[in-house]
């Protein structure tokens, strides 16, 4: 059977697309950076590089977010609802994407006798779902997938839970919770998405972005809540379809299983039958056993009669044997016995 595809979306939640559109502007992938290495006051927009995988299909791989600092490749992706070790997996995969890009697009020669000069990686989650007993400050793929073992290969991310406060960090996971909240609110509607908008500005959260956003946003958050609608839509008749071949899985199991009791059935009968069948004739056999038995005892009787010389009738009506018979008896008995004379 063909499988349906999902309709073509680019994020499952406005979060994840307001993220990509936040930092893609350069002022505010500044600020991300600052955020991150406070100590660094000499870094400018002129040294960042997006590299970030343009890849918006939910089912493929892509880098949340991805930029060059100098000697730093930082590289960071959102948990938004439930948190998933698998995770730090991900971020593996993004780093060696990259680092594969890099080496593409600067025409780096791996199998070079002269080590080449790579970016020192950074690795980060940025967590905005609910909180969770033991949230880890950092995570190990080493230590998540092999037990500590230091002699495979490893990759650390440091989480990220909410930023310092007011920072671009901070205000970004203040507008996810604000944003949920509305969802909660006003369920996957343009009205939920207005009053994020709303809120965040009243608070001065996001503001400048915003400000200079809003339309994109909002239509970053509308054509969201069509697509959540569509692949809804999607689950539900994929979900039906489900259980459609589920019910005609009961049925086919249901109409084998009687087909296999009636067979079952069928072969009770038979063996009935050739079970009584057998019966019958081994009750013949034992009753012409029987009777063969009686008849050879009435016979040596009878030719005992005989030997003493008392007639045919008188022997007949003792024993209730028909004369006939009791002549073919003596008569057989006395070719025997002149057999038996000339033999001699």
């Amino acid at each position: 059977m063909r499988h349906k595809s999902p309709p073509k979306i680019a994020k499952h939640t406005a979060k994840d697309s307001v993220f990509t559109d936040l930092f893609k502007k350069l002022p505010f992938l500044l600020q991300m950076y600052q955020a991150l290495h406070p100590e660094d006051n000499t870094a400018s927009e002129e040294d960042l590089k997006i590299i970030t995988i343009q890849n918006i299909l939910v089912n493929q791989m892509y880098n949340d977010l991805g930029f060059l600092v100098r000697d730093r490749l930082i590289i960071l992706v959102e948990c938004q609802s439930i948190w998933a070790i698998n995770i730090v997996l991900r971020l593996f995969l993004y780093l060696a994407q990259t680092y594969k890009d890099y080496i593409s697009e600067n025409h780096l020669n791996v199998h070079s006798k002269i080590r080449i000069a790579l970016p020192k990686p950074e690795l980060y989650v940025i967590y905005t779902g609910e909180p969770f007993e033991a949230m880890p400050e950092e995570i190990s793929l080493a230590d998540e997938f092999f037990g500590g073992d230091r002699s495979v290969v490893d990759v650390k991310a440091k989480i990220i839970y909410d930023g310092r406060k007011g920072d671009i960090i901070n205000q970004y996971c203040t507008f996810t919770r604000i944003y949920k909240d509305q969802v909660k609110r006003h369920g996957w509607t343009r009205k939920a998405a207005w009053e994020t908008i709303r809120i965040c500005m009243e608070q001065d959260v996001l503001r400048e972005y915003l400000e200079d956003r809003e339309k994109e946003v909002l239509d970053i958050m509308s054509t969201l809540f069509d697509q959540e609608s569509a692949l809804k839509a999607w689950e539900y008749e994929i979900l039906q379809e489900a259980n459609q071949r589920v019910i005609q899985a009961q049925r086919l199991a249901q109409e084998q299983t009687k087909q296999a009791q009636r067979l079952a059935q069928e072969q009770t009968k038979q063996a009935q039958r050739l079970a009584q069948e057998q019966t019958k004739q081994a009750q013949r056999r034992a009753q012409e056993q029987a009777k063969k038995q009686v008849e050879e005892k009435e016979k040596t009787l009878a030719l005992n009669f005989y030997n003493l010389g008392i007639p045919i009738e008188s022997i007949s009506t003792a024993t209730g044997i028909p004369q006939i018979k009791l002549q073919e008896w003596f008569t057989g008995y006395k070719e025997s016995k002149t057999e038996t004379k000339f033999e001699k």
